[in-house]
């Protein structure tokens, strides 16, 4: 079991640190043809946070910063809709063009058939990029006010070598005033290029690695973002081998013997919209294997993976339970990819539905 403070000694639940973009999505048309978007706000970390707080009725907040214009306040009453504490996000003076300090857009198509998703991201000298250590009175968060869990990832760790930085500074802050802490590899080559590349990708994971309770990743983010890799890969095969991806778990643990606990998807990808969905964590010597879904139908599969973290730490904090938790995330994680945007639009009832073998019938 992990330790995790009481309810009664935070103000949260759980807090996130990681850059928040303003999403623009065509809907079922493409970036390049598109006269209409979308406007949605996501980010890797923050969906986590807003999945505890808009499903599972959990405290969050969520640490970020922004450039003070419209676009970050747009982005910040999205924060606002979805029930999450904002009084640690920065605000950056604005310079008029974006010269010095700016927010990020996404552009996503969802992707259909054989087409798939297409992100177009445009997060170059943001606000958030900008964060570095000392920015942030870790004391007074994890002291003062308190959380059960803290979440961070690789996607806001790889946007600057002051964020990876900052993420360290984080990781041992929360450590220290024992809040457990997660961390989604979410490798992006994109984003590490900047910064030196794989080389420095491993460096700074492997670093955070070391103050982790709870590490999230694909067989890609433990090879890339932490050196470990797969024996007996088949590249023509889809989907993950679920031994090989355990023996690689059993050798991560023994390295670093800090992580209670390591999750992953386990996904098979026949098109863009259909794909078999499943998940794994391993916790205290034992492997356990969520309920899988087969041959999902996908609406929009950006967030899902959030969705399935956002559950996890759910099913741990509420009930202690790999197992539990395992499946907690892996019906959030089918049921967020049923709607578009980044984040959740369903309730732990309809969660708990699902994962006790409740079907698609119309509810009256």
């Amino acid at each position: 079991m992990l330790t995790i403070r009481p309810e009664s000694e935070v103000a949260y639940d759980c807090i996130s640190m990681g850059e928040i973009m303003l999403r623009l999505d065509p809907g079922e048309g493409r970036i390049h043809t598109a006269r209409n978007f979308q406007a949605w706000e996501g980010g890797g970390e923050y969906n986590v946070t807003r999945g505890l707080r808009r499903c599972f009725g959990l405290r969050a907040a969520t640490v970020s910063a922004f450039a003070d214009n419209p676009i970050g306040r747009l982005v910040e009453d999205f924060i606002l809709q979805g029930g999450v504490d904002t009084k640690f996000i920065q605000w950056k003076d604005y310079d008029g063009i974006g010269r010095e300090v700016r927010n990020g857009l996404n552009f996503t198509e969802r992707g259909f058939g054989i087409r798939g998703a297409v992100g177009c991201p445009d997060r170059a000298n943001t606000a958030a990029s900008q964060m570095k250590p000392g920015d942030i009175d870790w004391d007074d968060i994890f002291g003062n006010h308190g959380a059960r869990w803290f979440h961070t990832g690789g996607i806001f760790a790889a946007l600057s070598e002051t964020a990876a930085e900052l993420t360290i500074e984080a990781c041992k802050a929360a450590q220290k005033h024992g809040t457990i802490v997660s961390y989604d590899l979410n490798y992006r080559p994109s984003l590490w290029s900047a910064i030196g590349g794989l080389a420095k990708a491993q460096e700074v994971n492997r670093e955070i690695a070391q103050y982790v309770d709870v590490m999230i990743g694909n067989e890609e983010d433990f090879t890339a973002s932490l050196g470990f890799e797969v024996e007996g890969v088949d590249e023509n095969v889809r989907g993950i081998d679920v031994e090989n991806f355990k023996s690689m778990i059993e050798t991560a643990v023994k390295e670093f013997p800090n992580f209670k606990a390591t999750a992953t998807t386990l996904r098979e990808v026949h098109t863009a919209t259909v794909n078999d969905w499943g998940a794994i964590c391993w916790h205290d010597g034992e492997f356990h294997e969520a309920n899988p879904f087969p041959e999902l139908e996908i609406m929009d599969r950006v967030g899902g993976g959030d969705s399935f973290a956002s559950g996890l730490v759910y099913g741990f904090l509420q009930h202690n339970d790999a197992n539990k938790a395992v499946n907690y995330g892996a019906a959030h994680g089918a049921l967020a990819m049923t709607t578009p945007g980044d984040t959740t639009m369903v309730s732990v009832k309809e969660v708990e539905k699902v994962m006790s073998g409740g079907g698609a019938r119309v509810v009256r």
